[in-house]
């Protein structure tokens, strides 16, 4: 499983249900990392999305503990262990998790890899990003060059978990 995020300099991503900035560089960069893949976000990425659709050409997992919430176009999971049993069907290596807040948290142990969107700039924000800068165990291993758009300097930067929890060993108490 991997992460993919675009923070800012304290690893805000998100104010009042919107992304911080729309990088459209960044956009393509997550439509092709994702497309073809498994995407699992949370209700309020969910509903967020334009025009409340899931992202084509990808398999939609959404984690709500709600029961009642459901949708005929996406997978609804209410727990960790619904969901670690919907992705034995699928490749761990194939999943993403798109946010938001409190689903990177509840995933990112499991995590094996993020791809970040280091924006340059700070924001006002009331959704954040764990700041793998300072987690020990995640190292940075890939830096990209600075890039700009509209005065904002952002770079993709890849991070590498030491100790992701094995998602084939997991299962949440009950």
């Amino acid at each position: 499983m991997k992460a993919i995020v675009a923070v800012d300099l304290n690893w805000g991503i998100g104010y009042k249900g919107k992304l911080l900035e729309r990088i459209p560089e960044d956009m393509k960069f997550f439509k092709q990392t994702t497309v073809g893949k498994i995407v699992i976000m949370g209700r309020e990425t969910f509903t967020s999305l334009p025009g409340g659709e899931p992202l084509e050409d990808r398999v939609n997992i959404v984690l709500c503990e709600d029961k009642k919430f459901s949708d005929k176009k996406i997978t609804v999971c209410s727990s960790l262990n619904e969901l670690f049993d919907e992705l034995k069907d699928y490749p761990t290596d194939e999943v993403f998790v798109i946010g938001g807040e409190i689903v990177y948290r509840e995933l990112l142990p499991y995590c094996t890899e993020a791809f970040v969107t280091k924006i340059e700039n700070t924001y006002a924000a009331d959704k954040y990003f764990t700041n793998l800068d300072e987690d020990d165990r995640w190292s940075l291993i890939d830096k990209g060059e600075f890039k700009s758009y509209n005065d904002i300097r952002y770079s993709f930067i890849k991070f590498l978990n030491s100790n992701p929890i094995n998602l084939e060993m997991k299962t949440e108490p009950q």
